[in-house]
This record gives structure tokens, C-alpha cells and sequence, in this order.
């Protein structure tokens, strides 16, 4: 099994990241715009279409506001490994800004570097994104 870790700091508070980091369903408009080109939701399951034309279903399976960690499951689209789980959590620094953790556990090994590119992509949109305060949810 592959695994794949994100991590970077963020010129925010940990509450204004967690704000737009647990509006799962609209990480197209206020996580990765651009990256993610639509987000819909269908009970507990989010639709991703991505702008490279993937389009994946990802169970929501946690979102934990006292860690700030949301937790999610890729189940279906048009690229399902036979094991991808993934979690996205917010840390508070020393300094009262955020340090973003995004880690992800895939199978087979052999997709870890196309996701780890797509990971590496979305991370610096969600660094350009995250680093000014979010406006309302669905802006």
C-alpha cells in the first residue's frame, strides 16, 4: 500500500481553514477552485469531477469539527483503486496559523504517482486559496 502525505502551513487561522476544509460539498467553489471543477453530494457520498476529466464518488466518512479532520473513501468513478482512503486535518501552530495535513493510503502502488501529482496539484491551489479569510459558505 502506498502512502501519500501532504503537509504545509497556511498564513490563516485553524478556524477560517476548518470553515471552508468541512463545506464538503463545495471544494470546487472554496478549497480548490479550478482543480475541482463541480462537487455534488448524494447522501453521504461526494461527487468530484476534477478538471483533468477524473471524476471519482468519495464516501464522506467522517467530519470531526473537535479535530478538525475530515476523513474520506474513494468507492466509485472513473478512477477506483481497489483501496484509497484519505484524510484532510487542521492543525493550530504556535503562531495562529494552520498547518494543513492531507494523508492518503492507496492501492495498487502503481496509481501512487498519478495521485500523488493530482495531491501535489490540489495542495498548492489549496495554499493560494486558504491563505486569505473565506467568505461565506457557497461563495
Amino acid at each position: 500500500m502506498a502512502h501519500i502525505k501532504k503537509e504545509f502551513l497556511i498564513d490563516n487561522s485553524p478556524e477560517n481553514v476548518w470553515e471552508v476544509l468541512r463545506d464538503v460539498g463545495a471544494v470546487h467553489q472554496r478549497l480548490v477552485p479550478g482543480f475541482v471543477t463541480d462537487t455534488r453530494m448524494e447522501a453521504d457520498t461526494r461527487i468530484v469531477t476534477f478538471a483533468n476529466g477524473v471524476v471519482v464518488h468519495e464516501l464522506i466518512v467522517d467530519i470531526d469539527d473537535a479535530a478538525r479532520r475530515v476523513a474520506y473513501a474513494v468507492v466509485a468513478g472513473s478512477m477506483t483503486p481497489k483501496h484509497h482512503h484519505a484524510s484532510m486535518q487542521i492543525l493550530a501552530d504556535s503562531e495562529g496559523h494552520s498547518r494543513f495535513v492531507w494523508t492518503i493510503d492507496v492501492t495498487p502502488d502503481e496509481l501512487a504517482f498519478s495521485i500523488d501529482e493530482m495531491a501535489e496539484q490540489g495542495s498548492r491551489i489549496m495554499r493560494e486559496t486558504l491563505k486569505t479569510s473565506p467568505g461565506p459558505a457557497g461563495r
